[in-house]
């Protein structure tokens, strides 16, 4: 593992976006990690980063949960995160790399330009919401973009709504860290960095939330949705440049 205090910033980085945006941290982290580990080796790293920062999380933000968004979207999460997490180990790097990149850039690039765009808040739309950041999250490495944008619909409190993607989240990461160590990603060295994920985690959300209290979210997350963009042309242009 290469614990360079570059990687240990950009990782903090991420965990203070990601709970500010509502994003949550793996849409930044994923691509970020992606520059410093092969692709299958970051969706076990996610994972595991991932169950320390949903734990903080939710015990930073228990101000209660929404309990119908927990089974319409975290049933749906749960099942689909399985069948994109044993996809993976029949696609290569790179063909995920590109992916990755591509759906970063089209999202980000849509609500940019749609940024007023939202999804009605019906159980149809919570369960495909559920479906597609499920799928997502085991195949690519990170969902809560799409879980964001779905839960948004339903103009949850603040508090309530980090708490509820949380704890989905959690959900999602406990099924996929199975399905990645079956799979070999989740290898020893990740296993003796935990204590350093729960330290970023920790450290992270307790800065997100700190800044929550006095930052507009609505600009913040046109901010990140440009950070999102970024990252994801910087993907790609890795793609097309490892080929040339």
């Amino acid at each position: 593992m290469r614990w360079d205090i570059g990687f240990i910033f950009l990782t903090l980085l991420a965990e203070i976006v990601g709970t500010i945006g509502g994003f949550g941290s793996s849409v930044f982290f994923v691509p970020i990690a992606n520059f410093y580990f092969d692709f299958h080796h970051v969706l076990g790293l996610t994972a595991v980063l991932h169950l320390a920062s949903n734990i903080t999380k939710i015990v930073l933000f228990r101000k209660g949960f929404n309990r119908n968004l927990l089974l319409t979207m975290g049933i749906p999460s749960v099942l689909f995160v399985l069948i994109g997490g044993l996809l993976t180990p029949h696609m290569s790097s790179q063909i995920l790399e590109l992916i990755l990149g591509i759906f970063l850039t089209l999202f980000s690039l849509f609500f940019i330009i749609e940024p007023k765009k939202v999804l009605l808040p019906t159980t149809k739309n919570a369960v495909l919401g559920g479906v597609l950041s499920g799928f997502s999250a085991g195949l690519m490495g990170t969902g809560g973009a799409i879980r964001g944008l779905t839960m948004a619909a339903f103009n949850l409190e603040k508090n309530v709504f980090i708490a509820t993607s949380a704890t989905i989240d959690l959900m999602i990461d406990t099924s996929r860290t199975v399905i990645y160590a079956k799979n070999g990603y989740v290898t020893l060295d990740i296993i003796y960095a935990i204590p350093v994920l729960i330290g970023i985690s920790l450290l992270g959300s307790g800065i997100g939330k700190l800044l929550l209290r006095s930052i507009d979210q609505n600009r913040f997350k046109q901010i990140a949705l440009f950070l999102i963009l970024g990252i994801g042309l910087l993907t790609l242009g890795k793609v097309v440049f490892a080929k040339i």
